[in-house]
């Protein structure tokens, strides 16, 4: 790999809306040049992300637009830093486990642990080759167990074990960080009856993951909180 470009590339999933659009617009603020995905061109429109930002549309289950984000990723010659933050939470409303089946499941896993680890994969070598992190925006559903979280919970929980392996297997830096309660529109889903205006936005956690990857701590799993 020859890492040619001058600008820190990132790719941060999920970038149409909540923490992803955050970290994606700070990033890019910073002089970074990032590729982000998401499923609805329409929610990109409404960002009002800047020419730094370079967005691929679709959904990152789906091999063909893997694909497209490697060939971006190929284009500019280096890869700094690979977020994964896309996630699904599952059906809505949110069940326990016994009421949910295989096909759950899988469209839960597909999405959560199978997408960024097959990504993760493909990466690897511009990852490797420019010293650069992996980051993986975990949750506080991976090591507690909440009613109706198990899914994602279990999901979530994967996604860490994979993240962390990988650092182990390739001496990348690897982490896995639970940015905690957030105003989103994920944590709306979870809680569809309840007024969430008293969570912090996602743009207060921010900062603490520019913390991490300006201070690059061992690999391991973190709590924003305490960055």
């Amino acid at each position: 790999m020859n890492t040619r470009a001058r600008a820190r590339v990132a790719l941060v999933t999920g970038g149409s809306a909540g923490l992803g659009l955050a970290l994606t617009a700070a990033l890019a603020e910073q002089g970074w040049h990032v590729l982000t995905d998401g499923r609805r061109e329409e929610k990109f429109e409404e960002a009002g992300l800047p020419d730094e930002v370079t967005v691929v549309v679709g959904d990152l289950t789906d091999a063909d637009h893997r694909a497209e984000l490697v060939a971006e990723v190929e284009r500019r010659g280096r890869l700094d830093l690979l977020v994964h933050n896309a996630s699904t939470l599952g059906p809505l409303p949110m069940r326990p486990l016994a009421e949910v089946d295989i096909g759950d499941l899988q469209d839960v896993w597909r999405t959560n642990i199978g997408g960024p680890m097959v990504l993760t994969s493909q990466l690897l070598p511009w990852l490797r080759d420019s010293g650069g992190v992996l980051l993986s925006i975990s949750s506080d559903a991976a090591v507690h167990h909440y009613e109706t979280w198990g899914l994602y919970g279990a999901s979530k929980a994967a996604l860490d074990h994979v993240t962390l392996t990988y650092g182990a297997e390739t001496g990348v830096r690897a982490y896995a960080v639970d940015p905690g309660d957030m105003r989103t529109a994920m944590h709306q889903d979870a809680f569809p009856d309840e007024d969430i205006s008293d969570r912090p936005l996602p743009a207060t956690v921010v900062p603490r993951l520019l913390a991490l990857l300006d201070t690059r701590p061992q690999s391991g799993r973190y709590r924003a909180e305490d960055l």
